[in-house]
């Protein structure tokens, strides 16, 4: 049974992170990051098959993760961070000169859990697909995550990977949609409107399913339901409805924080609505 205050208590301290990362170097994007918090803290702390200790690109005998909106980098780098993967410390570097932890994320310096270079939107599926059928031609039962976002589903590489999965039977993988309804430039709504996203993937194919990302308690139900349905020659959607910016009062709901950073006293306010759990870095 998962400890939902654990994982609860892991979300509040990611969020501090966030905030004080982005505020140090007033840059990033904390809007999406906060929002994606519950699901990245569920998957490395509860649902993955991972190896903290030998990491390596191919991810043998492990799940792998594949964030392809890079621009939220600061949640899954402390996310990766807490879990182990390299010193919680190193946070204090982020998007300064010669830091590991790149605005978007990036390979060539060798951080620990990052298996691609990703902030190009629109490439994270094709790579998740690509990793899932290699799993598939080795025998590898593991599974892959892929996690896009809402504005990012108006690029049209996302649609060939999706013809892609369903024609190859590629069944071993979940890929998850963060549907915030907010890019930078507005609503998704308003900006290119993506209609009936579920009804789109189901007629390319996919089973789809539905999430409120910011309930752990459904994170794990409905990870759980996804990881059930696999093995079947159908690949699986996670339509995850988030919050941009969840966690912090006024930055909730709004695209206005999707790549703002928080003055000091911002910060401050922000720090004071999520417990310091794990120790600031």
């Amino acid at each position: 049974m998962a400890d939902i205050q654990k994982l609860q208590d892991i979300t509040s301290q990611v969020r501090r992170d966030i905030v004080r990362m982005v505020n140090a170097v007033s840059s990033g994007h904390p809007g999406g990051s906060l929002g994606c918090a519950e699901l990245i803290v569920t998957l490395y702390n509860e649902v993955m098959v991972h190896n903290k200790k030998e990491f390596n690109k191919n991810g043998t005998n492990e799940d792998m993760f594949f964030l392809s909106q890079g621009h939220i980098s600061p949640v899954w780098y402390s996310v990766l961070a807490h879990a182990g993967y390299f010193p919680v410390s190193e946070l204090s570097t982020f998007r300064k000169l010669n830091s590991r932890l790149q605005g978007h994320p990036t390979t060539h310096d060798g951080l620990p859990g990052i298996r691609i270079a990703s902030g190009s939107l629109g490439q994270g599926l094709s790579v998740a697909v690509g990793a899932a059928q290699a799993k598939k031609l080795n025998k590898d039962d593991k599974t892959i995550y892929c996690l896009m976002g809402d504005g990012e589903q108006q690029e049209g590489q996302v649609w060939e990977a999706l013809m892609y999965a369903p024609h190859n039977k590629i069944d071993n993988l979940i890929a998850i949609v963060d549907y915030n309804n907010a890019q930078i430039d507005g609503s998704v709504d308003e900006v290119l409107s993506l209609g009936n996203l579920k009804a789109k993937y189901e007629a390319f194919g996919w089973l789809v399913l539905e999430m409120n990302g910011n309930d752990i308690a459904d994170v794990l139900k409905v990870l759980a339901e996804a990881k059930a349905k696999l093995g079947n020659g159908i690949p699986v959607l996670i339509l995850m409805t988030t919050i941009m910016g969840n966690g912090v009062d006024f930055m909730m709901g709004t695209n206005g924080w999707h790549g703002k950073a928080p003055s000091d006293e911002q910060m401050a306010e922000a720090l004071s609505q999520n417990p310091e759990t794990l120790g600031d870095y």
